[in-house]
């Protein structure tokens, strides 16, 4: 995979317009005019389950500690891009929470002064016993994934037993007041297609959000078909022969990826992030960053930009952020998809973060 290197600030690629703290600063604008103000961080690859629509089937060769992101560089990072507009994190894996004491990197990105919002993409094992102590640190959102509310299929999908274990973390969010929860819920059509309406039912008398994510290729083991993916349409017309005419809620904010619906006789609404069927990247406003510490612009993209080495030599925060220019300006228009010569990146989704 090519992987940016290159540390010479007078590079013309890294170089942003203008000079001085005022242009160092700007906002994080691409060339489609796109603001980016959200990073999503992978603090690990590593995952106790194996999610057929991420992580492959045979063992996974992990990142060796010594390579993941220490959580003081992450928050110089996180400083360094902060006053270029970046005020949203969500922080992903892999299984975010096998990273130990994730709590503390949580209370560290909460007293950065321009962070707005910390949220935390999991799939539940591990949650019930490490709430306590990410909610003293400050986290104030939690997205849980759901896919099953039966057993047998639940280790279909994910090849490892633990539908309990999620369950109760999600029992354990929902209790504490002030803690946003959403239910994530990815589904693929000869597996658990059968348990949409059961999700629903599950999520919605329990006033939980619930999202569906159109299955993406960004499988470990690199199986991804058409046939397998089952569109936001679909499902809404599921959805509707059960319960009635979903009505459309205006999206505030367009960057979200979700569009929302209510349903009658609920306040929790249900979303459909349709990446696949209707892409949105005319909006999309997001940074990542590999548990490895590399710069992301897209989770299809091809390209990335290595910020590891300059934090872990010291470097200024200005060449920090050249590195961060460099990646935006850099970005596709669209990741490509529905394009004839689409191909996937060589990274899976565990690789990447979700």
């Amino acid at each position: 995979m090519p992987v940016d290197t290159r540390t010479d600030t007078h590079d013309d690629l890294l170089a942003p317009a203008g000079s001085g703290a005022t242009a160092m600063t700007a906002p994080l604008v691409d060339r489609w005019g796109r603001i980016h103000r959200s990073l999503r961080i992978s603090v690990t690859d590593a995952c106790n389950i194996r999610c057929r629509y991420c992580m492959p089937a045979h063992p996974a060769p992990f990142l060796p500690v010594q390579r993941l992101l220490s959580f003081e560089l992450i928050e110089r990072l996180v400083r360094a891009v902060v006053p270029m507009g970046v005020t949203r994190l969500r922080l992903t894996g892999g299984e975010p929470l096998l990273r130990p004491h994730l709590a503390d990197l949580v209370a560290r990105l909460c007293r950065v002064d321009g962070v707005e919002d910390i949220a935390l993409t999991t799939n539940g094992i591990l949650l019930a016993d490490q709430l306590p102590a990410l909610v003293e640190a400050g986290l104030r959102r939690v997205n849980i994934s759901l896919d099953t509310l039966e057993e047998s299929v639940f280790q279909r999908l994910s090849r490892r037993a633990g539908l309990d274990r999620v369950l109760r973390g999600i029992d354990a969010a929902v209790g504490y007041p002030g803690l946003e929860v959403k239910l994530n819920a990815l589904v693929l059509r000869d597996v658990n297609l059968e348990g949409v309406v059961d999700l629903v039912e599950f999520a919605l008398p329990r006033g939980i959000p619930l999202r569906f994510i159109e299955f993406m290729p960004l499988d470990g083991d690199g199986c991804w078909s058409r046939q397998q993916v089952v569109y936001g349409a679909e499902l809404r017309r599921r959805i509707a022969e059960k319960f009635g005419q979903l009505q459309a809620v205006s999206r505030p904010d367009p960057a979200r990826p979700a569009v929302e619906y209510r349903v009658a006789g609920f306040e929790a609404t249900l979303g459909f992030i349709d990446t696949v069927s209707q892409p949105f990247c005319d909006t999309c406003d997001r940074l990542r960053l590999t548990a490895d510490g590399r710069l992301r612009n897209c989770l299809f993209g091809k390209e990335e930009w290595d910020v590891a080495t300059p934090l872990q030599r010291g470097a200024a925060d200005d060449e920090i952020r050249q590195r961060v220019r460099a990646c935006i300006a850099a970005k596709h228009q669209a990741h490509g998809i529905n394009q004839q010569n689409f191909t996937p990146p060589h990274r899976a989704m565990y690789q990447i973060g979700g």
